[in-house]
């Protein structure tokens, strides 16, 4: 089958290689930041006659992709050839920092010449090695531009001094109208999609943020690879184990770590309180609230939000409740409608006597996690009882299968209805109790319920039609007593015109 041609070939020379685009040139790619074109136009052209400037080009270019190991190899076969670079040992420096070889990246920067740059390196790695005089000594070198002001922002963040890193990142972005917040998402978009290509040095900092950002979605395939690497990551890893109550993993995770600044002290707290209430281990309880109280009584903490709070589960650990009221009621316009913060009101509160404020922190609860946590539905139910609901009581217990907690629940019902005088709801929880466990407490429970119900149809606080379930109740016993008991009752019923 012979194809028409629309258009003739081609066959003038000239037309062909005007129809050919030109290979960009470096200074092109350098400047889109495109540092994988860059790199693969270097190594194109790698056997061209200025090899020593093709090299400081791939080192650059390596570095700027995150290839850190890469660019060190470069640098250093520069160094072993005798090449004396300006920028040489700096440049190897910056490899090393990122590499975590601090000993070996401070050896190397002490021999580079001065530069803003080696200042900066020595600030850092100063940070790094723990050497305090040092960094007060480089933090007077810095000056007001905006590279060293960036480096500065960057430590004090990593030293936990978040409003000073604030006004230093406000104040670049006053001086610069950088970004609005719709540009500053745009930009985020954008770098996520570059991670892949030329910005993938700041690809693990986006994938560690973005699963922040996202509360934690992501935790497992993100968080533990980069937990060496990014020091939140360690720290976000052990909120996501807590928020999915697997605490032995948090606790494992954090268990070595030596807290440095308030949000560490405050984290290795919640995870050893935790850790101890659910293994009893009182060793873990003291070590909590030694961090909490260490947090919240620190000058820089005590009047701040976490440092409330920390005073608040310092006290709450050793069950002074009216202590604990204190300090949450100081915070509690800012976690109104936090389950947590409710759930901790809701139990200080019923620990503390205070039974209709508690019911009301509790009913406002919406985690379902919360909600069918025993601890809650106990409390809840004391809470009830004691505002004289305890039929609702009642119906936390229908709702629930049987189990230990639900046998525990009814235990709590029967004695509490008992104490409180609402005998009906206790004559009831009484007689499932000794249907599960004929035992005499339980009948003596039953029978001092029944006739405290009793009491109540002759006082008229009960309804007298109740007599026939309360005569039913008793009669669910095999017992010498039940028949006198009832014969009393029964009397009375018939006098008082009740139907049997």
């Amino acid at each position: 089958m012979i194809l028409s041609r629309a258009k003739p070939v081609v066959t003038d020379g000239t037309k062909k290689s005007a129809s050919r685009k030109e290979i960009p040139k470096l200074e092109e790619f350098l400047e889109k930041r495109d540092y994988t074109g860059a790199l693969t136009l270097l190594e194109y052209n790698g056997n061209e006659k200025n090899s020593i400037n093709t090299d400081l080009w791939i080192g650059y270019c390596a570095f700027h992709l995150g290839d850190y190991k890469r660019a060190a190899k470069v640098y250093e076969n520069m160094r072993k050839k005798g090449n004396t670079s300006v920028d040489l040992a700096t440049n190897l420096a910056c490899c090393y920092f990122y590499l975590g070889m601090y000993p070996e990246a401070l050896n190397v920067v002490e021999e580079s010449p001065d530069s803003r740059l080696k200042i900066r390196i020595l600030f850092h790695l100063s940070h790094k090695m723990g050497d305090e005089k040092k960094l007060m000594e480089y933090h007077q070198m810095l000056e007001d531009v905006i590279e060293d002001q960036l480096c500065l922002a960057s430590i004090h963040y990593l030293r936990a001094h978040y409003q000073e890193a604030i006004d230093i990142y406000k104040r670049i972005l006053l001086e610069n109208r950088l970004y609005n917040g719709s540009a500053a998402q745009a930009e985020m978009k954008q770098l996520m999609e570059q991670t892949s290509s030329s910005f993938s040095f700041g690809h693990d900092l986006i994938r560690h943020n973005i699963v922040v950002f996202r509360g934690g979605e992501g935790a497992l395939q993100v968080l533990p690879s980069l937990v060496d690497v990014i020091p939140e990551a360690r720290l976000n890893l052990v909120i996501y184990y807590l928020k999915q109550n697997e605490v032995r993993e948090a606790f494992e995770l954090i268990k070595d770590l030596e807290p440095a600044v308030p949000q560490e002290y405050i984290l290795k707290g919640v995870v050893n309180a935790a850790i101890g209430q659910e293994t009893g281990s009182r060793e873990n309880i003291k070590t909590a609230q030694q961090y909490f109280q260490l947090v919240g009584s620190s000058v820089s903490e005590c009047d701040t939000i976490p440092g409330r709070q920390c005073m608040a589960s310092c006290f709450f650990l050793f069950r002074q409740f009216e202590e604990v009221l204190v300090y949450l009621h100081s915070i509690k316009s800012y976690y109104f409608n936090e389950d947590v913060f409710n759930f901790n009101y809701g139990q200080a509160k019923t620990a503390a006597g205070y039974f209709k404020e508690a019911e009301d922190a509790f009913l406002m609860i919406r985690n379902e996690r919360y909600k069918n946590d025993y601890v809650y539905i106990s409390l809840l139910s004391y809470c009830y009882i004691m505002n004289k609901k305890a039929q609702l009581a009642w119906e936390l217990y229908l709702k629930m299968e049987t189990s230990n907690e639900s046998f525990n629940l009814l235990q709590l019902i029967a004695n509490t209805c008992y104490k409180v005088g609402e005998f009906w709801h206790a004559a009831k929880a009484f007689d499932m109790l000794e249907r599960m466990d004929p035992s005499p407490e339980h009948w003596e429970g039953k029978r001092g319920a029944c006739c405290g119900t009793f009491q109540y149809i002759v006082a008229g606080k009960q309804p007298k039609e109740l007599l026939p379930d309360v005569i039913q109740l008793l009669r669910n016993t095999n017992n010498s007593q039940v028949e006198q008991i009832s014969r009393v009752m029964r009397k009375w019923g018939k006098d008082n015109r009740i139907n049997f």
